[in-house]
């Protein structure tokens, strides 16, 4: 049953990118963030209880507690980035992006954490780097002047992921990460909504579509399905099969902006996944 639960864990997360995407075609990301995490704290906390981890929150530390405000600060900015750069460029270059925050972690965790690189690792970040230039650049975009701003969301995105591994590796070491994640997302909750009243958009939240709040509640629910699986896939299944597995998503994300907005992948876009894919699993391999 684990393999059904890690594919399960897979699919979720790959349509995520889709729900929100439909949910942010006319609505302001920031209100559709803000309103998306709603749901995705309330599968954070059912999982923590769920684990019986929640009442573990008492003996925190204090310092344990800024790291995860930290964290769950610079969740939030890669969440709001993100769903900035859904709404402004494609799916099939926003995603391997975001999924390039695993190259800028290896590289933040050697400058902060001292942690060593093997020679798979190098050849791994190669090839996820070298396969997002691959996917994002397009000539015939370049050439008639397509609006861009999505690439520095995208980035950025990355970059506050990134960072958030960084924060919880150096700070949050010996919380449960199911309590760790229902905190974060608390305070995910919290920043999404002061951004939301301080750049005055408050209002767009009433102004979302109906069709489109439908997505956004329906991509929350996707995300906490997601964390559902992959934790049932985690207790039954090896974490070595499991984790390759989940990161089969960006597979799924390609095959439904392929189905769903007609996103189509050139030889050298699709030569770029293939290499993204290669890298990714190299690292959890090695």
């Amino acid at each position: 049953m684990w393999i059904i639960f890690a594919f399960g864990s897979a699919f979720f997360a790959g349509i995520t990118a889709i729900l929100a995407k439909c949910g942010i075609r006319s609505s302001d990301s920031t209100a559709a963030t803000a309103v998306r995490t709603i749901v995705v704290l309330a599968f954070s906390w059912l999982m923590a209880i769920i684990t019986y981890s929640s009442g573990a929150i008492e003996s925190i530390s204090a310092r344990t507690w800024v790291f995860l405000v930290l964290s769950g600060l610079a969740t939030g900015a890669s969440w709001l980035c993100y769903f900035h750069a859904l709404r402004n460029g494609s799916i099939s270059k926003v995603v391997p992006i975001d999924k390039s925050s695993t190259v800028l972690t290896m590289l933040l965790a050697m400058v902060f954490l001292g942690e060593g690189i093997t020679a798979y690792g190098i050849v791994a970040m190669i090839l996820i780097g070298l396969g997002t230039l691959l996917m994002i650049e397009n000539k015939e975009e370049r050439s008639v002047g397509t609006k861009r701003s999505w690439l520095v969301f995208a980035i950025l995105s990355a970059l506050f992921a990134s960072l958030t591994s960084i924060l919880g590796k150096i700070g949050i070491e010996g919380v449960d990460p199911n309590l760790g994640t229902a905190i974060r997302t608390s305070v995910v909750l919290v920043m999404a909504w002061a951004v939301l009243f301080l750049t005055g958009k408050g209002g767009k939240v009433m102004e979302i579509p109906h069709n489109e709040l439908v997505f956004i509640i329906l991509s929350g629910f996707a995300t906490g399905a997601s964390w559902l699986c992959y934790y049932r896939a985690l207790q039954e299944g090896p974490a070595s099969a499991v984790v390759p597995i989940d990161k089969l998503s960006i597979l799924v994300s390609i095959l439904f902006s392929r189905i769903v907005f007609h996103e189509r992948l050139s030889s050298r876009s699709l030569a770029g996944l293939m290499m993204i894919i290669s890298g990714t699993m190299l690292i959890v391999f090695s």
